[in-house]
């Protein structure tokens, strides 16, 4: 069988010390993360030190470090992540389906009283208009730093509250969740309160931006036919 090819990503320290930010790379058709891993250790030695502070993410979804043994495919994105500022991340975009369970995860905790969740999914109709499905695009850097601040501005106003945001972008069907926000507190009132705060300025002031494919035709939300 023919190598397979995937595309490697690297950040932050990785990106140094391979001199890159991305490139092609060849595996035979028996690989997973495990053979990667040894492939990218013998181009870059340097690498070594860092693999053990760094995480694996396969397009655009963390692997767990006990499952390296994850098959690749052809046309597969895999990236090194190395530890961000702040620790994990809370907010993000994704083209990827939403799990609820795994953004209340984010704020999740033993001291955690109350947990709200809200999620956000694609309807049928709006109005009198048939919706058939919705496109989200973004301006994906700037809006995932006024995430960021909504989060920081939910959690100063409503004290003791832990705030998370994951929201999709590109083509959902009907039924499809568009966007999950988790609020927990150590009482509920807080984490209702931050929850609600948080939903209405991510719709106001983060730029993402939605069409809407009616059975009538297309329109961009908030801008008319």
């Amino acid at each position: 069988m023919p190598p397979i090819q995937i595309e490697m990503l690297y950040f932050a320290a990785v990106r140094e010390r391979t001199g890159k930010a991305r490139e092609a790379f060849s595996l035979d058709d028996a690989g997973n993360l495990s053979t990667l891993q040894a492939a990218l250790l013998a181009r870059y030695p340097d690498l070594a030190p860092l693999l053990p502070h760094v995480r694996w993410a396969r397009n655009e979804a963390f692997v767990a470090a006990d499952d390296l043994d994850v098959p690749l495919q052809a046309g597969d994105r895999v990236a090194l992540i190395p530890p961000v500022s702040g620790g994990a991340s809370r907010v993000g975009l994704t083209s990827l389906p939403l799990d609820a369970r795994e953004v209340e995860a984010l704020v999740a905790g033993p001291d955690r009283g109350g947990l709200v969740t809200f999620t956000g999914c694609v309807r049928d109709h709006t109005g009198e208009h048939g919706v058939v499905r919705l496109e989200y695009e973004a301006y994906a850097e700037m809006a995932e730093r006024v995430m960021d601040a909504i989060v920081g501005e939910a959690e100063a106003l409503h004290p003791g509250a832990r705030v998370a945001i994951r929201h999709r972008l590109g083509v959902l069907g009907v039924g499809e969740l568009a966007v999950v926000i988790a609020a927990s507190a150590p009482h509920r009132a807080a984490a209702f309160d931050a929850c609600r705060f948080t939903i209405e300025r991510l719709k106001a002031d983060v730029p993402i931006f939605k069409k809407e494919v009616r059975t009538s035709g297309e329109v961009w939300v908030g801008l008319g036919p």
